[in-house]
This record gives C-alpha cells, sequence and structure tokens, in this order.
C-alpha cells in the first residue's frame, strides 16, 4: 500500500494508474481536511465486488467454510485442472 497526497495524485495520476494496472494492489490518495480515496485496477475492484457478494449469504459463508474444512482435511477430488 501506498500513500500520495491529492496534488501529486492529481499531477501523477496517469502513472498511478499505470501502477494500479500492472500490480500495484491499491494507493491510497490523502486529502488535507477531507476523508480519503482510494485508487485499484478494475481487476481488483470486481475481485472485491464478487468477495463482497460471496459473503452476503449467511448460507454461502457456511458453506465455504465447510469446503475450506474438507480441503484441510485432505478430503477433496482433483478433476482436470483443479487441485488444492
Amino acid at each position: 500500500m501506498r500513500v500520495v497526497n491529492f496534488s501529486y495524485a492529481r499531477n501523477n495520476l496517469k502513472k498511478l494508474i499505470e501502477d494500479v494496472v500492472d500490480g500495484e494492489d491499491f494507493i491510497v490518495i490523502s486529502r488535507r481536511d477531507a476523508p480519503n480515496a482510494v485508487l485499484l485496477s478494475l481487476d481488483s475492484f470486481n475481485s472485491l465486488m464478487e468477495t463482497v457478494h460471496l459473503l452476503k449469504s449467511p448460507a454461502n459463508v457456511a458453506h465455504l467454510a465447510r469446503s475450506l474444512a474438507q480441503m484441510e482435511q485432505g478430503q477433496w477430488i482433483a478433476t482436470e485442472g483443479v487441485g488444492p
């Protein structure tokens, strides 16, 4: 995580966007006397939204927890292209 001030972000927006698209997790943009913001790639944003969607349902959370426990106990079946 990197923190930059608003003026730096404004003057270097193209570079900051390239950085997050090329793999930097996210960049915090700090603002004086105002809430901060976060810059992240669309891929990271979509991944976050998918996680939020999956964890929104208690049934999904329970199913994921059971699946992880089964995997940790070695109770999984490998299929083509899939495995732990």
